[in-house]
């Protein structure tokens, strides 16, 4: 498939449902792909075929660049702000009710939303090329919606640092040795063959101790439906001032 439009595919096959998604602007996640997202996510969970779920994005060095700063600039009331970051506390809600393992790959950086995504896997992989980044403090927001799941990977010491410097990159060898990566690879291509390797090794194992593990993994998160929502509410009364207006506008210009 052509990588010129934006998209995100499922395919199940062999109890694995294989999630994709691409937009040509880095990966970012405009309001309309993460909905898609987070359906492919609850199809595959509602799938009793479906063992695995494995979620990647198309293309070289972005995982995903976070929110789409572009739909993000003309958002004009609060139905429309909160309801914009509720897109990726859908997906990181759909990844954690799921019954099945959520395996997610990074071929390269992951910025804001994206590491939310990371965040929220069961069992993350990356190329050395994934370093990443929590830029949301840099257009006068903050990393409230992915914030749990970034908090529980890598601690609030960890979240702190990583939110109080927005415009600090942080490797892939960091994210590992404080748990966010579970496993990091030279290149694209090694980490698609261990992820190849390791699911079929899931694959071989008592799906229901697997069931109860995912249970044990998320347990403590029951509230997480409210909580982001209120994140989501936080974010959306911010982006609404003048301020963010200002600095987001002012970083779109500075991409022309």
């Amino acid at each position: 498939m052509s990588e010129k439009f934006p998209f995100v595919n499922l395919i199940i096959e062999n109890s694995v449902a294989s999630i994709d998604f691409f937009h040509p602007s880095h990966n970012s996640l405009p309001g309309e792909l993460l909905e898609k997202l987070t359906k492919e996510i609850n199809t595959a969970s509602k799938n009793e075929d479906v063992r695995i779920i494995s979620i990647k994005s198309e293309g070289d060095r972005t995982f995903c660049a976070g929110a789409s700063f572009t739909e993000l600039v003309n958002i004009d009331n609060l139905k429309q702000g909160k309801d914009f970051f509720l897109g990726f506390a859908n997906v990181i809600n759909a990844i954690r009710k799921s019954s099945k393992i959520v395996i997610i790959s990074l071929q390269g950086k992951a910025v804001g939303g994206g590491v939310g995504l990371a965040s929220a896997a069961d069992y993350c992989l990356a190329t050395k090329w994934a370093s990443v980044r929590l830029s949301e403090l840099a257009v006068g927001i903050g990393p409230f919606v992915i914030g749990p799941a970034v908090e529980r990977k890598v601690g609030i010491s960890n979240f702190s640092a990583m939110s109080l410097q927005p415009n600090t990159w942080y490797d892939a060898d960091w994210c590992k040795s404080n748990g966010l990566f579970h496993e990091v690879f030279e290149s694209k291509g090694t980490m698609e063959e261990y992820e190849s390797t390791f699911i079929n090794t899931l694959l071989s194992f008592n799906p229901l101790a697997l069931k109860g593990l995912k249970e044990v993994f998320w347990k403590g998160t029951e509230h997480w439906d409210t909580l982001l929502a209120e994140r989501a509410e936080m974010s959306g009364n911010l982006v609404l001032s003048k301020y963010v207006k200002e600095a987001i506008s002012g970083f779109l210009e500075g991409k022309t």
